[in-house]
C-alpha cells in the first residue's frame, strides 16, 4: 500500500478527546440559513451548546430572518439580499475573523451575490473553517482557484461536490464514482499535495480524511452515520469542535469526531 495511504482499524482518542476543556473555553461561529431555511443552523448549534464546552457559540443567520425569531444573545444578523440569503462579502469575512473556529453550515440558497459573497470571504479567512452541505457548491461556483490555496478551508462534501470542485479548476485528476477506493485516494493525495486545504468525504462506504497528501480511511460502520446521516450538519459539528480544540492535529481530531 502506497505510505500515504492509511487504513484506520482503531482512533487515537485518547489524546483527541483528553484536549476537551473542563471549563467552557473557545469561541465557534455557525453560519448559514436563508429566509426559507435555517432550521439545520438553530438545530446544529442546538447540539453543539448541548455536548460541548464552548464558551461563546454565535450562530450567524442573515437579517431577512430577524423578525421570524425571538431576540437571543448568541444570533448575529447579517445584511441579506432581496431573496433572503447573505449579500455582503464584508461582513462575512469580519465574522469569520472573530471566532477561533467557523462552521459554514450551508442553505444559503442559490444566487450569484450569496456565492461571490461567501466565496470572497472564505478566500481572506485567517481564522480555519470547514465548508459543508451546499455550501461546497457555492464554492465550487465562485473563485476555486482563489480559496483553495486558503490553508485554513477544510471541505466536509461528498464526492459529487469533489468533482464540481475539480472541475472548477480543470484539474488534471479526475474524480470518479465509479472508480476503486485506492483511485479516490490517490486523486485526494494529490490534491492535497496541490492545494494546502483538508478534505472529509464518503466513498465506496469508507470515509476519508485528507491533508498534506495524507489520507486516512475510516469504515462508515466504525462511525455514529449512515450515508444520509453524514451530511445533515452534526457530524461537520463535532468535527469543527474537537478540531478548534486540537489544532495542528486535523486527522486524528477528525476521526476521533467520527468515529464511535
Amino acid at each position: 500500500m502506497e505510505a500515504y495511504f492509511k487504513r484506520i482499524e482503531e482512533v487515537p482518542k485518547e489524546k483527541i478527546l483528553w484536549n476537551i476543556p473542563e471549563q467552557k473555553q473557545g469561541s465557534l461561529a455557525i453560519i448559514g440559513g436563508n429566509s426559507q431555511m435555517f432550521r439545520t443552523s438553530v438545530k446544529v448549534a442546538e447540539f453543539v451548546v448541548a455536548n460541548y464546552p464552548v464558551k461563546e457559540l454565535r450562530l450567524v443567520l442573515p437579517d431577512a430572518l430577524e423578525k421570524k425569531l425571538p431576540p437571543l444573545d448568541n444570533i448575529t444578523f447579517l445584511h441579506s439580499t432581496d431573496s433572503g440569503s447573505f449579500g455582503s462579502e464584508e461582513e462575512l469575512a469580519r465574522v469569520l475573523g472573530v471566532a477561533d473556529f467557523n462552521l459554514l453550515i450551508g442553505d444559503f440558497s442559490k444566487n450569484s451575490v450569496t456565492g461571490k459573497a461567501v466565496a470572497g470571504a472564505v478566500k481572506s479567512s485567517e481564522k480555519p473553517l470547514i465548508a459543508t452541505r451546499d455550501t461546497v457548491d457555492l464554492l465550487a461556483e465562485n473563485q476555486s482557484e482563489e480559496w483553495l490555496m486558503n490553508e485554513n478551508v477544510t471541505l466536509f462534501a461528498s464526492l459529487t461536490q469533489l468533482q464540481k470542485v475539480f472541475r472548477s479548476i480543470y484539474y488534471p485528476k479526475m474524480l470518479l464514482l465509479t472508480q476503486s477506493l485506492v483511485q479516490v485516494s490517490e486523486a485526494l493525495h494529490k490534491f492535497t499535495l496541490s492545494y494546502p486545504i483538508g478534505i472529509i468525504t464518503l466513498h465506496d462506504g469508507q470515509i476519508l480524511v485528507s491533508r498534506n497528501g495524507q489520507v486516512s480511511v475510516l469504515p462508515l460502520e466504525k462511525s455514529f452515520y449512515s450515508p444520509i446521516m453524514l451530511w445533515m450538519g452534526e457530524a461537520a459539528a463535532k468535527v469543527a469542535v474537537l478540531n478548534m480544540y486540537n489544532p495542528g492535529d486535523f486527522s486524528d481530531a477528525s476521526l476521533t469526531a467520527l468515529s464511535r
